[in-house]
């Protein structure tokens, strides 16, 4: 969502963009309020472009909830409940033969109600809270073996059952990916959570011009708060409790056409044919290439093509790791002609411009054998008590890797595939039955 707004704000790092306070935009929200009488905001969990979210006490039913708060812009579709009712009805659970566990792995909406406020009227709904997600759980650190192999096995399960109901997530990535809180959460106070997790980290909002702020904006920014804890510290308790979020970009191929250009997902985890055929539909095909990024992060360091790239960079990188021998011509000779666009690569999922080969000096990326090595086994090998991928093993993960990440579409597995592989059976599911809770 871009601003409208002429005024601007002093930069805080680390929370949503302010200038987007404003009629149209997010809702204003400070510790302490009460929402619908009911919901008293305890701190923030996060935000994104189209909401913020916050941790609450429901002092109804006398437990915590994530509360989504939508900006109020009507151009915005207000589909993703709709979306998560479908997902995680339960009659579509028994036609499609999926157990409750498999159902737990989507967040089940609590309760949904509108708050009007200087920016205009907003959907908000509640979730039961998590404890962050596997990218903050990650940063800089790797999960046990075991754990890996239960998260990436439960993260295809999740996906499998949003395919099975006729949806493609459209944004898999790991700060999509959230760990529940164990249920002793709800048991703490608000003092006592305080005692805990400690004040609300904020800091004044500020304009450029010294004016003073209007109502359209909160008078102190919340930074988030992270509940989990450190990759190394996971348990296989913690693999059954994942659940895949934000559907904010979820459609379903039956009845709606999601163009290339329209892909959203950050560009390393961004399907090829989002950018090569911009003009194309997008469907189930493109949520298995970003699921198979979001494995091998999971279960390594350093991400298979780096976050800090352009699109150029990103392209040439998918060439040096998968090799050129199933790159299509037509691609290729699109990629050679086209026009670099300096900034970044947003331009790539809303016009008709394709990158051009990177020019110059480059790192070159390695193949996709000695990446794993590199990537992931090299950082194992480093941490004591993480464990390291055997011989066989990393052969299946290989395999699979290849058949998630082929570069046409339709040369892809299917997420049935991907968890009837031999790699999922022979270790990710093993993993995740280890506790007998699956």
């Amino acid at each position: 969502m871009s601003s409208s707004s002429s005024i601007e704000y002093n930069w805080i790092d680390g929370v949503e963009r302010l200038e987007l306070y404003e009629p149209g935009g997010y809702h204003p929200v400070m510790v302490d309020d009460l929402l619908l009488n009911r919901y008293r905001i305890v701190d923030k969990l996060g935000f994104g472009g189209y909401s913020t979210i916050w941790l609450a006490r429901d002092e109804k039913f006398k437990r915590y909830v994530a509360v989504k708060i939508g900006i109020s812009n009507p151009s915005i579709p207000r589909r993703e409940t709709e979306i998560l009712r479908i997902l995680t009805d339960s009659r579509s659970s028994s036609q499609t033969g999926l157990d409750d566990n498999a159902c737990a792995t989507l967040p089940s909406i609590l309760d949904t109600f509108d708050v009007c406020g200087p920016n205009g009227t907003h959907t908000c709904y509640t979730l039961t809270p998590a404890q962050g997600s596997l990218k903050e759980a990650s940063f800089s650190r790797l999960f046990p073996i075991q754990v890996a192999r239960a998260l990436a096995a439960k993260l295809a399960i999740a996906v499998g059952l949003v395919h099975s109901r006729g949806f493609v997530h459209g944004d898999i990535h790991l700060r999509n990916v959230l760990v529940k809180l164990p249920s002793t959460f709800n048991e703490l106070s608000i003092a006592e959570f305080r005692e805990k997790y400690g004040k609300p980290d904020t800091v004044p909002i500020t304009r450029v011009d010294g004016s003073s702020l209007t109502s359209n904006v909160p008078a102190q920014a919340v930074l988030p708060l992270y509940l989990g804890k450190k990759a190394q510290d996971f348990t296989l308790a913690d693999a059954h409790g994942l659940i895949l979020s934000d559907f904010g970009e979820a459609f379903s191929p039956a009845t709606e056409q999601r163009l290339g250009r329209h892909c959203n997902i950050p560009l390393a985890k961004r399907a090829p044919e989002a950018l090569f055929q911009p003009n194309d539909t997008l469907a189930y095909p493109s949520d298995i290439w970003s699921l198979g990024t979001a494995i091998w992060e999971i279960l390594g360091m350093k991400f298979i093509f780096s976050e800090a790239e352009t699109q150029d960079e990103i392209v040439a990188q998918q060439i040096d790791v998968l090799g050129s021998g199933g790159f299509p011509e037509s691609w290729r000779m699109q990629w050679e002609r086209g026009t670099s666009n300096k900034d970044g690569g947003d331009v790539y999922a809303t016009t008709d411009i394709i990158p051009r080969q990177p020019v110059g000096e480059r790192e070159t990326w390695p193949t996709l054998d000695t990446a794993f090595e590199e990537f992931v086994q090299k950082y194992r090998r480093k941490r004591d008590g993480v464990g390291v991928f055997g011989e066989e093993e990393t052969r299946a993960i290989l395999e699979l890797m290849r058949g998630m990440l082929r570069f046409r579409p339709e040369e892809r597995l299917t997420v049935e595939q991907v968890l009837m592989s031999e790699w999922m059976v022979g270790w990710g599911m093993p993993a995740l039955e280890k506790s007998g809770e699956y």
